[in-house]
This record gives C-alpha cells, structure tokens and sequence, in this order.
C-alpha cells in the first residue's frame, strides 16, 4: 500500500505531488527547495539561509514519517554552483549530527524559482526497520 505523507508545519506542495510517500517500508521525500513555513520562497536569501531551510524542510518531512536523520538511506543535493559545496557540507553536518546516509551532490545551471538548492532524501520506516 502506498501512503502519502504531508508534513503539517509546511506549506502543501504547489505541484501534483506529496511531500513523501511511503511503501514497502521506505519513504521516499519529495525535492526540498528553501520554502519557508508562510510558503514564502527564500531564493534571494544567502546560500546558508537557504541551504538550512531546505535541510529544515527535509527533516519536518522525515518527522512527519516518523523518520529522523539517522533513518535517512540516501540523499540528493541539487546545487546551483559547485562552489556551494563546502557551506552546504558545513550545515548539511549541522543537521545531520551523526547521521551519515548515503548521499550525491549534483552541480545544477538553475532550480525553479531561482533557488540555490534542492534536496531529497529515502528514508527506512522505523516499524520497517524493527521488523529487520
């Protein structure tokens, strides 16, 4: 059965999509831009700014999933300038703590709404997880 997953704390997806699904004891979360909780976009923010509410959106989305980082299997990082990296390492390890999922960081020309990151994640169902 799939599931679909909507993080309350954050505004509903613009498109036809949900913020996560679920099946088979994974939970697949939706691309993650810099949108704040007001749905405000924060495209002209610094790099930091945004990076850290990308990652926020992530997480809130995991925790609606009853996931935290250290359920997390894989990530994607979308960043406009390979020069990023570093910073977003930097918060990325903020956040994740000692979480180390495995993860991609992909150099972009461009992401919607002029943002500067995009990041989605799979992550393993905790009841999944205890079933192991």
């Amino acid at each position: 059965m799939i599931e679909c997953i909507e993080a309350t704390t954050l505004p509903p997806p613009r498109g036809h999509y949900s913020h996560a699904v679920s099946h088979g004891g994974l939970v697949y979360i939706s691309g993650q831009l810099p949108v704040a909780a007001d749905g405000s976009v924060l495209a002209k923010s610094s790099f930091d700014d945004q990076a850290r509410q990308a990652v926020g959106n992530l997480l809130a989305i995991a925790q609606a999933a009853g996931c935290g980082p250290a359920d997390l299997l894989k990530v994607t990082v979308y960043i406009v300038g390979i020069g990023n990296w570093p910073r977003f390492n930097a918060i990325y390890a903020e956040f994740m703590g000692e979480a180390r999922p495995a993860r991609a960081v992909v150099p972009v020309p461009e992401l919607h709404d002029g943002c500067l990151v995009e990041i989605e994640a799979i992550a393993a169902e905790p009841a999944a997880q205890a079933k192991d």
